[in-house]
């Protein structure tokens, strides 16, 4: 079942587009992470997710129903959808209470309420804190606390922003598992925003890359700016670092810029075996820095100057049998190039 359904979407303030996303579409009962850099729109768009803000054009469909944003319609879809921000801010009462708070808005009976209350602590590993006052417990703890409040509300969608920023190792840990229990025992939809692309393959079923508010293909940020050392009629060179020297075909790229951004595609980027006929091109060789196995396969982090993460399939793993501080030699092939919005000329 479809979620939310966005088409064209965009968001300007001030005359600055923030957002501009031609199509996402998100899934009922999976976790979906936003990764991207401060400023990439992750924020914005989790706003408009919450029907907190509207577009400023485009289409937004929520349960295969268009989103009209006035205050009617805003109201009965506030009640779906519940976000954690950041730094959440807790009532100077009990933990109890401030879970009861829009329990009783509801109209929830007393009873239900508690049981509900209960629960949800229990979820997040905090019924011992149940009458303890909520001010004054930890970041750590706040955090989790405010998970549970969202949690008693029984929402269809889970928005939390940056839920692991602002807390110590130990908390990082049990948010995220928090999050894995919550989409195991319950039919809601998780989005949460991120920097750490560790933690977005960790728990993640889909990432979703923005970069200047634009949707990027694949999981993680192989983007780097590159300066234009040479440019033809067939080529373009540029370099992303002393060394790694890079051939990009001339489509798309403004002679008249000597900075660009580039981003490559994890999954296309190929670990090749130095034997016969070299691939043509873009050649380098990298030490393996690290290796994590996820839904899509293995993630491979090769130091080559730059850190540049490949994606390969558990069976090329198998049959390389790659180690941490190997050597290995990869192909950037031209399909695994794109270009983002160009940098200033310098």
């Amino acid at each position: 079942m479809i979620v939310y359904e966005l088409t064209n979407l965009e968001k300007i303030y001030h005359g600055r587009k923030i957002l501009d996303i031609s199509a996402i579409t998100i899934q009922a009962n999976e976790i979906y992470a936003l990764l991207g850099p401060n400023g990439a729109g992750k924020s914005t768009l989790l706003n408009i997710l919450g029907f907190l803000e509207a577009p400023s054009s485009g289409r937004l469909k929520y349960f295969s129903r268009p989103v009209r944003f006035n205050k009617a319609e805003l109201f009965a879809l506030r009640r779906d959808v519940v976000m954690v921000a950041q730094h959440p801010i807790l009532f100077t009462t009990t933990v109890f209470k401030n879970l009861e708070f829009g329990l009783k808005i509801r109209k929830i009976s007393k009873d239900k309420r508690k049981k509900l209350i209960e629960d949800a602590l229990d979820l997040v590993g905090m019924r011992d804190f149940i009458c303890a006052r909520a001010h004054r417990l930890s970041g750590g703890e706040t955090q989790r606390v405010a998970l549970a409040r969202a949690l008693v509300l029984s929402p269809k969608v889970f928005l939390c922003d940056e839920p692991t920023s602002s807390v110590d190792m130990e908390n990082q840990g049990i948010i995220l598992n928090i999050l894995k229990q919550i989409k195991e025992n319950s039919p809601t939809t998780i989005i949460f925003t991120t920097h750490d692309r560790t933690q977005a393959a960790s728990i993640a079923d889909q990432t979703l890359l923005l970069d200047h508010g634009r949707l990027i293909p694949g999981g993680y940020e192989n983007i780097f700016p590159a300066s234009i050392s040479g440019a033809g009629e067939k080529e373009v060179r540029c370099n992303l670092y002393p060394g790694v020297c890079l051939s990009l075909p001339p489509a798309g790229i403004d002679p008249s810029r000597s900075r660009i951004r580039i981003f490559l595609d994890p999954c296309r980027i190929k670990l090749y075996t130095p034997s016969g006929e070299p691939p043509p091109g873009n050649v380098f060789a990298g030490k393996v820095c690290q290796l994590v196995q996820e839904n899509s396969g293995v993630r491979v982090l090769l130091d080559s100057g730059i850190r540049l993460t490949l994606i390969i399939t558990e069976e090329n793993y198998r049959q390389r049998h790659i180690m941490l501080g190997d050597i290995v030699q990869y192909h950037i092939p031209p399909e695994a190039i794109q270009i983002l919005e160009p940098q200033q000329a310098g």
